[in-house]
């Protein structure tokens, strides 16, 4: 088992606080193995003892039919009288009405608990009925490129770090993927089977979705146009030219469940002029990006993009709020805000002529504020200041502790 600091960093600070921890995030990024994770963690560091500990994974076969009612019952009677007892309960979303359970086990008995939950369910109006101001959420990402770095170091050598991140690219970050050397094929076909039971589990079955192959289509227009903005009325336009006809409300309820989902995440246009939040033209990223390449296939003309996703879910991991920036005519790739802090980032694959360079270059020095602009590519010799933006290649930008 790897440890993944990034989230034993942030969880552990709040054991044995009175705040439900929730860990969600998409299906496959690592959230089950986290709470392991915590449970050594508290034998080891806080000596907890085994009988304190009460561990449930409620997307088994033999909870699939258990009440609110059962599970308040089952746990009920196992929790200690004598001693804080520790409750991790792995996918609780399948639970109809679990917010009320973890409510009343939260308010009247000695106990610490921890859940898991693979669509914004968890997030719901529900919760905040039930938990408010009681609960702190984690969203687990799939692995970053350093993260990804460590999985390979446990079954092979690293030589070669930009030769490493090309692989990365290609395979992407499911942690799965990366417990032992597995071949592209191989790692296609199991993000394919993350990819075929979040939609027909989290979406087709959840929401009675009539016509799967509309939603198909629409997911991969989605994929196809990571990192390019659109509109649902350029993806009914789109189905329409294919004969396929479909209305923009039915498109928006389907980006809508991919989103709750976690399969996508939606980045909103922000005018720096205005300083106002734009309502079209938004952009989507994937969660990760071997799903894409899972369903679509992998061409090099989809590198750039996947780039683009790559620095994206990057700056989220890191807690900081993403927007594309618009200024006057131009676009920043990412404005990213944390508390006080702020960074500009373009992302490009490689700046080949003086006209793609002043491109990039000048959309950020018209930016007239201090704070730190990044131009990020996979040029072997990037680096350097550029009148006072920062050149770096991608890997150093991913691995940097600067931001």
């Amino acid at each position: 088992m790897i440890e993944r600091p990034l989230y034993l960093n942030k969880i552990m600070p709040f054991v044995d606080t009175p705040f439900v921890k929730i860990l969600t995030g998409v299906r496959r990024c690592g959230k089950s193995t986290i709470l392991k994770m915590i449970q050594k963690k508290l034998k080891e560091e806080h000596h907890i003892t085994d009988e304190q500990i009460l561990s449930y994974r409620f997307d088994s076969m033999e909870y699939e039919d258990m009440t609110s009612k059962e599970l308040y019952q089952e746990l009920k009677t196992k929790i200690l009288n004598t001693k804080k007892t520790y409750l991790f309960l792995d996918e609780i979303q399948e639970i109809n009405g679990w917010e009320k359970v973890v409510n009343t086990l939260a308010s009247d008995y000695d106990v610490d608990i921890y859940i898991t939950g693979s669509n914004s369910r968890m997030m719901s109006s529900e919760i905040s009925t039930y938990l408010t101001g009681r609960y702190v959420t984690f969203y687990i990402y799939t692995l970053s490129f350093d993260e990804y770095l460590m999985f390979k170091k446990s079954y092979s050598t690293i030589y070669d770090i930009k030769q490493e991140f090309n692989q990365y690219v290609r395979l992407g970050g499911f942690p799965a993927t990366h417990l032992q050397e597995y071949s592209q094929d191989e790692v296609y076909t199991i993000v394919r089977d993350i990819y075929n039971s979040t939609i027909f589990s989290d979406i087709v079955r959840r929401n009675q979705v009539k016509k799967i192959d509309q939603l198909e289509r629409v997911v991969k227009y989605t994929f196809n146009n990571v990192g390019n903005t659109f509109s649902a009325k350029s993806i009914s336009n789109y189905l329409k030219s294919e004969q396929r006809k479909i209305d923009n409300e039915t498109v928006y309820r389907y980006l809508e469940k991919l989103q709750k989902a976690y399969i996508l995440h939606r980045c909103s246009r922000y005018d720096l002029q205005g300083k106002s939040i734009l309502k079209t033209q938004e952009k989507f990223y994937l969660a990760d990006i071997s799903l894409r390449y899972a369903v679509l296939g992998y061409t090099i003309d989809s590198v750039a993009s996947s780039l683009e996703n790559i620095v994206y879910l990057e700056l989220k991991r890191r807690g900081y709020d993403v927007c594309i920036g618009k200024y006057k005519d131009k676009e920043i790739d990412f404005v990213a805000t944390k508390q006080n802090e702020k960074i500009y980032v373009q992302v490009t694959q490689e700046i080949k002529s003086e006209k793609t360079q002043k491109r990039e270059y000048e959309q950020l020095l018209e930016i007239k504020d201090n704070y730190p602009k990044y131009v990020v590519l996979t040029d072997d010799f990037a680096g350097g200041n550029y009148q006072g933006i920062k050149t770096m290649h991608i890997t150093d930008f991913l691995l940097s502790k600067e931001y």
